[in-house]
C-alpha cells in the first residue's frame, strides 16, 4: 500500500488523472518534474525530482521540511523551531521536521517555457495521513467541501493588474545577497498614461506576445491582456473557473509570468505599488458567484422582482461587507498595499457596494435574466494568497446569507458615504483579524494566531531593521 492508498487521499478523478500523467512522464518527452505547494504568502517552493522518481512520488509522496511554513515575505523563519512546538505548539511541527508533499494529478501541466519539464501542485500531509492545518490549499479545499455539502459550486473570474519591468542589471554581485537581496535595476517598457489604446499596446505587445503564447500553451483559461493606466503596467483577465481552480490558476499564473519575464530580460512584479516615480497602484479584481450544483443555476441572480440580486445574494453581499475589516489582511496581505485605498482612486477605501460602480468595494454587475450575474470585489491586492482571499470571501458571504445581513442601499457616491473604513494599515487589518470572533471560529484559533503572528513578525521586522522596504522587501518577492 501507499501512503496515498493508506489514507484514502485522492477521489476517483485524481486517480484517473494520476494514470495519465504516468504515461506523460515518459523519459523520452520529460526529463524532471517539479512538485510545489504554494505556502502562507501563495509563493511557491517545493523540489524537483527526476521524472522516475516523480512517478513513484505520485502515491507516496515527498518529504518537505516544515519550516517552509515558518517563513515570513523575505524568507526568514519567524517561529523557534528548535523549541517544544516548534512555536506551533504541535509536536509534529519541531525541529525542522518532515511534511509530506502528495502530488494532485489533476494539476499536471507541461511547461512551455522550461524544456522537457513537467509540474505538479501538492498538498501537505503529517506522516499519519492528517492535513496540515497551516497548508492554506488545503485550508482552502476544506471550505469548498463546505459549499459542497450545501450543493454549491464557487465561481470566479480574475482581473490581475501586474509590471512589466525592462531588466538593466539584475545585481548578482555577491555582496547584493542577503534577505532580502537587493533589487534588480530596472527601466520601462512604457511611459503609461494611454490607457488602453491600441498605440502603446503595440509598443509593449513584443513582451505581452511572449506572456500570451505561454500562458495559452500552459492551459489557462486567459480572456484578455491589456495595457493599464501606470508606467509598465498591463493586466490579464481570465475566463471563470470553479472550486479550487481559480486559486491554483492565481498561483500558476504568478509564477509563470515571472519566470517567462526573467528568461526573456524582463522583471514582472505583482507588487501592489513598487517604488518607482509616477507609479499607479495595482489591483486584482475578483468577479465571483455562486452555482447551484444540481440546476446549473447562478444563485446570486434574481428570479423574481427588480433587484440586482437575489434574496441569497443580497445576504452574501451583506456578509462580505460585514467581514471586509477582518478579511482585508487576507485580500491585501502586504504593508505595501495599503497604499492603494485612496479616495476617488478607482480603489476602495470603506466597505460599500455599488451597481457597476469602479469606486465601491463590491461592485454588483449582471441582474435579472443574466446568468452572469455577479459580485466583483475590488479590495485586493495582487499579491494576495488566492486560497485565503477566496476561502475568506465564501466565509463571510455565506455567514451573511445564513444571518441575512442587509448591505445597505447602493453607495452612488462611494468616496463620500457613510460606511466602515477598510484599514489603513497592515498592522489594522492584523489586529482586526486577530480581534475578530467570526473568523477564528471558521478557520480556527490556531490557523488565525499563526497567521498574525507571521504578520506581525513582518511588520515589527521592517520597522527595526529595512529602510526602503516598499522596494526591498517586496519587489523580488511579489
Amino acid at each position: 500500500m501507499t501512503f496515498v492508498q493508506d489514507h484514502g487521499l485522492w477521489n476517483t478523478a485524481q486517480a484517473d488523472a494520476a494514470r495519465e500523467v504516468r504515461e506523460l512522464c515518459d523519459p523520452e518527452r520529460i526529463d524532471t518534474v517539479r512538485l510545489s505547494f504554494p505556502d502562507q504568502h501563495g509563493i511557491l517552493r517545493g523540489k524537483t525530482l527526476v521524472a522516475a522518481e516523480a512517478v513513484k512520488a505520485l502515491e507516496a509522496g515527498c518529504t518537505i521540511t516544515t519550516t517552509m511554513l515558518a517563513k515570513d515575505t523575505s524568507h526568514r523563519t519567524v517561529f523557534p523551531v528548535f523549541s517544544a512546538g516548534g512555536g506551533f505548539g504541535m509536536r509534529e511541527m519541531e525541529g525542522a521536521a518532515d511534511v509530506i508533499m502528495v502530488p494532485d494529478p489533476t494539476t499536471f501541466r507541461t511547461l512551455p517555457w522550461a524544456p522537457r519539464t513537467g509540474w505538479l501542485l501538492c498538498d501537505l500531509y503529517f506522516r499519519d495521513g492528517r492535513p496540515v492545518p497551516f497548508a492554506t490549499r488545503g485550508l482552502y479545499r476544506s471550505v469548498l467541501d463546505t459549499l459542497s455539502g450545501r450543493s454549491l459550486d464557487y465561481v470566479a473570474g480574475l482581473e490581475v493588474e501586474f509590471h512589466v519591468f525592462k531588466l538593466d542589471d539584475p545585481r548578482m554581485a555577491p555582496n547584493d545577497a542577503g534577505q532580502p537581496g537587493t533589487p534588480p535595476e530596472v527601466s520601462l517598457i512604457s511611459h503609461g498614461y494611454q490607457y488602453l489604446t491600441e498605440q502603446r499596446y503595440d509598443q509593449i505587445e513584443p513582451v505581452l506576445e511572449i506572456l500570451r503564447r505561454d500562458i495559452v500553451a500552459l492551459g489557462l483559461p486567459l480572456r484578455s491582456i491589456e495595457v493599464e493606466y501606470g508606467p509598465s503596467q498591463c493586466e490579464f483577465t481570465f475566463q471563470p473557473t470553479t472550486g479550487a481552480a481559480p486559486a491554483d490558476l492565481m498561483v500558476l499564473f504568478r509564477s509563470a509570468v515571472k519566470q517567462i519575464c526573467r528568461r526573456h530580460g524582463y522583471h514582472a512584479t505583482f507588487m501592489c505599488r513598487p517604488r518607482i516615480p509616477n507609479v499607479v497602484s495595482s489591483g486584482w479584481h475578483l468577479h465571483q458567484s455562486l452555482r447551484d450544483v444540481r440546476t446549473g443555476a447562478n444563485v446570486f441572480a434574481p428570479t423574481e422582482g427588480p433587484g440586482p440580486l437575489s434574496a441569497f445574494g443580497i445576504g452574501f453581499l451583506g456578509g462580505l461587507l460585514t467581514h471586509a475589516r477582518a478579511s482585508s489582511v487576507f485580500t491585501t496581505p502586504t504593508i505595501n498595499g495599503y497604499k492603494r485605498y485612496r479616495s476617488y482612486s478607482l480603489a476602495p477605501d470603506r466597505a460599500v457596494w455599488g451597481c457597476d460602480n469602479r469606486g465601491v468595494m463590491i461592485r454588483v454587475l449582471g441582474g435579472p435574466g443574466d446568468p452572469a450575474t455577479r459580485l466583483e470585489n475590488r479590495v485586493g491586492e495582487p499579491a494576495a494568497n488566492p486560497y485565503l482571499y477566496m476561502a475568506s470571501q465564501i466565509l463571510a458571504g455565506l455567514d451573511g446569507a445564513d444571518r441575512g445581513l442587509d448591505p445597505g442601499p447602493s453607495a452612488d457616491t462611494p468616496y463620500e458615504t457613510a460606511a466602515p473604513l477598510l484599514p489603513k494599515s497592515l498592522r489594522e487589518a492584523v489586529y482586526a483579524l486577530h480581534e475578530d470572533p467570526f473568523f477564528r471560529g471558521a478557520l480556527g484559533d490556531s490557523f488565525v494566531d499563526y497567521y498574525t503572528h507571521i504578520k506581525t513578525a513582518e511588520i515589527d521586522r521592517f520597522q527595526a531593521e529595512v529602510t526602503e522596504w516598499e522596494q526591498r522587501e517586496y519587489f523580488e518577492i511579489f
